[in-house]
């Protein structure tokens, strides 16, 4: 089994308003989609704005199912009232494909994906966010391992105490990593909780309940947490657009360890939805320009802060979120600047 996504990246084109979009110097008049494109290359052809996309796409009523995009399908661009339309025709070497918006297994042809999600598979199973030290402190937390262990791993038997309301069968067990405060306010916008592993319930007395170890990412400790398993689902509504609000912040971490940021690296963002943001929003990156010293003045001068790639927010908390560098034309880094494209 695979995780994927459905290709709808062209959806609700026609109600969206009909406003002039900018193609991109040299864009092809007539595309042939192959194996290993997305939507987001694909746009990329035609347009300077990507996520602009659904502006152009002209809907053909004699297409089956015509927001979905598969290898050998034939985009043309045409005029429609002085307008720049795209318009799909099928290939005749698409195979049998079995549509649904829920997780599936791969068919013969895969329709087009609109990003490359495997870059963010394994995380979307792992890491999230915690409001605060205090939801840490009344979560249920490893209280023993079995026989008297220390640390513990997959298969193990532990035990855990406090209260589990949900009655739900499998915890995930987090372990409290960096605490994020905003650089400009200094407000706490929120805990990363390192995943480590997955526990299922299979008895309970009193206050202790026993689990078992299903998986396990490092040795898990007496202290570290549990937490109901969050919903990661990603559905057909997983579209890239535009932000609602004017943003104007910041990248805080690379969850995954890294100093220097480039395509397709995850990247933590102090803005969420109590901002603006929501899942599928596009934001402008750009390289926060060094502050020198003017050598013939003795002054201060800071460079102007370039732009350096695309993000999309594919998690969005109140206070954070998760971004996917999609596009990135020099190297970015933590402190980067993050705007409407």
């Amino acid at each position: 089994m695979r995780k994927t996504l459905l290709a709808l990246l062209l959806l609700a084109g026609g109600g969206l308003a009909q406003a002039q979009v900018e193609l991109r110097d040299g864009h092809p008049e007539r595309y042939t989609v192959v194996k290993g494109d997305t939507l987001w290359d694909i746009s990329a052809r035609f347009l300077d704005r990507p996520w602009k996309w659904p502006q152009i796409w002209h809907v053909n009523p004699q297409v089956e199912n015509p927001h979905l995009i598969y290898p050998g399908d034939v985009l043309s661009l045409v005029y429609v009232d002085g307008q720049p339309r795209l318009t799909l025709e099928r290939g005749t070497s698409r195979g049998t494909v079995k549509l649904s918006p829920q997780v599936r297994s791969t068919p013969l042809i895969e329709a087009i994906a609109p990003i490359p999600l495997e870059a963010i598979n394994s995380f979307l199973l792992a890491n999230r966010i915690v409001d605060s030290a205090e939801d840490f402190e009344r979560a249920p937390y490893i209280v023993a391992g079995n026989a008297e262990r220390v640390i513990s791993g997959k298969d193990d038997r532990v035990y855990a105490r406090g209260r589990f309301p949900n009655g739900e069968p499998v915890y995930g067990i987090y372990r409290q990593g960096r605490t994020y405060v905003d650089p400009v306010t200094r407000e706490v916008l929120g805990i990363n909780a390192d995943d480590i592993g997955t526990g299922q319930r299979i008895g309970e007395e009193g206050d202790i309940t026993t689990l078992r170890l299903t998986r396990s990412t490092q040795e898990i400790r007496i202290a570290d947490r549990l937490f109901s398993t969050e919903e990661r689902t990603l559905t057909s509504s997983f579209v890239p657009s535009e932000p609602l609000q004017t943003i104007d912040g910041l990248i805080l971490d690379v969850p995954r360890g890294v100093t220097q940021i480039g395509q397709y690296d995850v990247v933590t963002l102090n803005k969420g939805r109590r901002d603006g943001l929501s899942e599928g929003n596009v934001l402008a990156v750009y390289k926060t320009g060094e502050t020198v010293r003017d050598r013939l003045t003795g002054e201060q001068v800071k460079i102007p802060d370039e732009r350096a790639g695309l993000l999309m927010v594919f998690r969005a908390y109140d206070k954070l979120s998760y971004g996917l560098i999609l596009q990135a034309t020099r190297q970015m880094a933590v402190l980067d600047k993050i705007r409407n494209p």
